[in-house]
């Protein structure tokens, strides 16, 4: 899950190189994924009304039911 994040992230924001991507998962399965992108860029990863961002998780939580698990992502 955090290889796709950090994918999907780097292929929206115009500083890939300040897109930094953490993730742990509990016993029950559960992924919580961290990601930090540069200031500047926020506003691009999150779009209008949040449909990037709605978007990122849908194929994220999309991904993650394929494997049995569940995941949340976070923006920093």
């Amino acid at each position: 899950m955090k290889e796709l994040a950090e994918y999907l992230l780097k292929a929206l924001v115009l500083k890939p190189e300040e897109v930094a991507v953490s993730a742990s998962e509990d016993d029950k399965g559960v992924v919580r994924v961290k990601a930090h992108v540069a200031e500047s860029d926020k506003g691009k990863v999150i779009g209008k009304d949040g449909r990037v961002i709605k978007a990122v998780r849908a194929v994220m939580s999309a991904g993650a039911a394929k494997a049995g698990r569940k995941v949340f992502l976070d923006l920093d």
